[in-house]
């Protein structure tokens, strides 16, 4: 089961990844920093979110590096 939660987790940052590499594409920028959109984008705080969630997997408080 555990491994079955820990694939939840990098499967949901693996499409996260994806959007906001297709998103940078669109836009044609290298980096978020370089988007306009950068405060108020959906897409990279959806990634975000999900690097925290994989990190975290899905506990509260704080982790390791």
């Amino acid at each position: 089961m555990h491994e079955a939660v820990l694939n939840e987790w990098q499967i949901a940052l693996e499409q996260k990844k994806n959007a906001l590499e297709a998103c940078q594409k669109e836009k044609g920028v290298q980096s978020c920093l370089k988007c306009d959109q950068l405060l108020h984008c959906e897409v990279r705080e959806a990634y975000v979110k999900a690097v925290y969630e994989s990190m975290s997997k899905g506990e509260t408080g704080g982790f390791e590096f």
